[in-house]
């Protein structure tokens, strides 16, 4: 019992005693620090909401560096739906287009903006947030910026329709009926 009280728990990335960490230091050049895969992404006209991350599984030299990054493209009406970073603020820049951002607080106050090319909005750490293209006509581009070399990503449709719970228990708490509950359930499958 004292051990599970007295257990510091890490919800953050780790401070490191190295420079950096490399699979083989000794062996390690500029190379290993260049990631190259964001230059080749920019589409000005993406068919589905897409995200490019660089994070530490893409980019193993952000191995704790405390940071990461991802470019969004939303095409035309498109979404990043209600979703979370259990272990980073995220500090978003739109590039091209325009975004409707918010994100929902412990009091569940919605907080919400409209961001136009160049603005920056920060989502706060483990807080409900979505971004959205409201224009029918032109894509939005955005880079994201996290405090951790990973982020995490919980998105709320799947977490609750996809992960198993009961469809009883999904309507009941959406106050609607098993059949929709259903429906969003197969909607989400695509």
């Amino acid at each position: 019992m004292v051990l599970a009280i007295s257990t510091p728990t890490q919800a953050n990335d780790p401070d490191i005693l190295t420079d950096f960490i490399a699979p083989n230091a000794s062996n390690v050049n500029a190379s290993f620090f260049t990631y190259s895969v964001l230059s080749g992404f920019f589409n000005p006209y993406p068919n589905n909401f897409t995200v490019l991350k660089a994070s530490i599984t893409q980019f193993p030299a952000l191995d704790g560096q405390s940071v990461s990054y991802a470019v969004l493209q939303f095409p035309p009406a498109g979404v990043n739906p209600p979703h979370t970073h259990p272990r980073a603020a995220e500090l978003l820049i739109v590039l091209l287009g325009t975004l409707e951002v918010g994100f929902v607080d412990t009091k569940n106050v919605l907080f919400n903006q409209t961001l136009l090319e160049g603005d920056i909005f920060v989502f706060p750490k483990g807080l409900v947030h979505f971004q959205y293209n409201r224009n029918h006509n032109q894509s939005a581009i955005a880079i994201s910026a996290f405090g951790s070399a990973n982020a995490g990503l919980l998105s709320v449709p799947k977490s609750v329709f996809t992960a198993g719970i009961d469809d009883n228990v999904l309507a009941m708490s959406f106050k609607t009926d098993v059949p929709t509950v259903q429906k969003i359930k197969l909607g989400l499958k695509n």
